[in-house]
């Protein structure tokens, strides 16, 4: 019997666990033979190759780290008391009791780009696999803050990303590949087994089943239209989309791809047999998918997160052939720093790995705790499921509000209703209406260009990046409209901050709004004043 390589990963005294690898044979039966294969077989389904999870480790950090880049570029606008969610203003109106923020301790931009470097330092840890599970839980905790500090701005791949960290916690995917295996010895198995790579199956299951049973208006069921008016949003259509756009019957066709891909495609990580074979076809279809979705609508950083999220579900011989093909490169690369090869630490090369190593023995008396730790994430993996029941089974079935106080608290929640249950037909485009002492009319949203009422070639290029677009989405709902005087001012103080601009006596937020309609059909603009401020 081969040994987990969470034994390896253990502090002196832990109890290790004991592990099938994957391509090993089933061991005999004894007693109820047939119960026991089927156990094995149904075990087999949530078996993750470490070399798969040390990839999804990587990734992973990738996406934080880019994350934090784009976010950065915003840090007064959504982070300071100087920006659109001042904290007095988050506290009063968007905030959760259960929740915590690091964040929230300063609305000064000083404060915020330290807790910045902060961040990025940990998930650069995370990305070497340095203190790996220590990283993670760093990492975890600064993203749930950042996240939790401007909750208007959030979208559906942030849920994933916060998920992938906090079942990372409990994963082994710094053991190969990483700067805390450099001086181990070699793990006796690539595959692993445990409470929480059945959490990190599921969960990447729960998200497309999820957003498939959301998915239950006319037009993605019968009708076949959702792509249709996805595509007629003018907010995030992709020159992609403007291809696709003109082919009615494709879109109505892809619109049944899509709705039933969602549906169906993950049961292939549950089938008992083949599963590197089915595993390996779920993640080029999606994979694909991703790619499309992101050719033809404006999703910001969504399909990256998702296709990080894939990394860990890479069969054993996906991973063998990689090595194959990857390892002799990587290890010409290396000859050309010439004398420093000699001094590269094993960790940076992707090299075959020899089962050299040899278990310890069991010391008695520590049984408990890794028990216990099972217990508890099995009960979370259940947690988790009756959380994404909501919009999906009847009301009276769904998690009550006083159990929900575990996912506030440490992010667990979660909705993944992309486009569901019906895509928006109000569409539009921002004017932000500067009246000049002077009598004109500047739109400070085009850089203080003269105001024009013409549709602009490219609504989505107007957004800086998708973080704005999620906020400019978050300000048209009247139930948000607390927000509309606090972006008025802000922009209209950065106006005035540069000389060379005229003063302002007034500043309109103007949306024109389009509504989409059935066959190509396209409302007049209809302008509408949402925020008014004065200087």
């Amino acid at each position: 019997m081969h040994t987990s390589v969470e034994q390896l990963d253990r502090a002196p005294g832990q109890l290790p666990t004991e592990e099938v690898a994957l391509s090993a044979p089933p061991p005999p039966s004894r007693g109820n033979g047939p119960g026991l294969r089927l156990l094995a077989r149904v075990r087999r389904l949530f078996e993750v190759d470490i070399r798969a999870l040390a990839l999804m480790r990587m990734a992973v950090a990738a996406v934080v780290l880019l994350d934090l880049g784009i976010r950065s570029t915003d840090l007064e606008a959504h982070y300071t008391n100087l920006g659109v969610l001042p904290l007095h203003v988050l506290f009063e109106r968007a905030w959760n009791p259960y929740e915590f923020s690091i964040h929230n301790m300063s609305g000064l931009w000083q404060v915020q780009a330290l807790l910045f470097l902060a961040a990025a330092g940990f998930a650069v840890g995370l990305l070497l696999g340095w203190r790996t599970r220590l990283m993670t839980v760093l990492s975890w905790v600064m993203l749930v803050s950042l996240q939790n500090r401007n909750p208007m701005i959030a979208q559906g791949g942030d849920d994933l990303l916060r998920m992938l960290l906090f079942w990372g916690i409990f994963l082994p995917w710094g053991r190969v590949w990483s700067k805390d295996a450099e001086g181990q010895p070699a793990p006796a198995s690539y595959t692993h087994f445990s409470a929480a790579t059945v959490a990190y199956v599921v969960q990447i299951a729960l998200v497309y089943v999820c957003t498939a049973f959301l998915k239950n208006a006319p037009e993605w069921t019968t009708e076949g239209t959702a792509i249709y008016y996805a595509l007629s949003l003018d907010q995030v259509l992709m020159p992609g989309g403007r291809l696709l756009y003109p082919h009615f019957e494709l879109m109505r066709w892809l619109t049944h791809l899509t709705y039933y891909t969602e549906l169906l495609l993950p049961v292939l990580l549950f089938i008992p047999v083949g599963t590197a074979f089915f595993r390996t076809v779920f993640v080029v279809v999606l994979f694909s998918f991703h790619i499309g979705i992101s050719l033809t609508l404006f999703v910001g950083l969504f399909f990256v997160i998702n296709f990080a999220s894939l990394m860990g579900l890479l069969p054993a011989p996906v991973l063998n052939w990689l090595e194959r093909k990857l390892g002799p490169a990587t290890q010409r690369c290396a000859g050309y720093l010439g004398g420093l090869r000699q001094r590269l630490p094993a960790w940076q090369l992707p090299l075959q790995v020899q089962a050299t190593w040899r278990p310890r023995a069991r010391k008695p008396g520590y049984a408990l705790l890794p028990m216990l730790r099972e217990t508890v994430l099995y009960v979370l993996v259940g947690y988790t499921i009756w959380w994404n029941l909501d919009g999906i089974i009847a009301p009276k079935y769904t998690m009550s509000e006083p159990l929900r106080w575990f996912g506030y608290q440490f992010r667990t929640d979660q909705h993944w209703g992309m486009f569901a249950p019906a895509v928006f037909k109000d569409d539009g485009w921002y004017i932000i209406e500067g009246n000049a002492a002077n009598g004109r009319l500047y739109d400070l949203y085009r850089n203080g260009r003269p105001v024009s009422y013409e549709k602009p070639y490219s609504v989505m290029a107007l957004h800086k990046n998708d973080r704005w677009r999620k906020y400019s989405e978050n300000y048209l709902f009247v139930d948000n409209s607390w927000m509309r005087p606090y972006y008025c001012n802000y922009m209209l103080r950065l106006w005035h901050l540069n000389p060379r601009n005229p003063p302002l006596k007034r500043l309109d937020v103007v949306y024109m709004k389009e509504v989409s309609l059935p066959n190509y059909q396209v409302s007049e603009p209809k302008r509408e004043v949402l925020c008014s401020c004065e200087y």
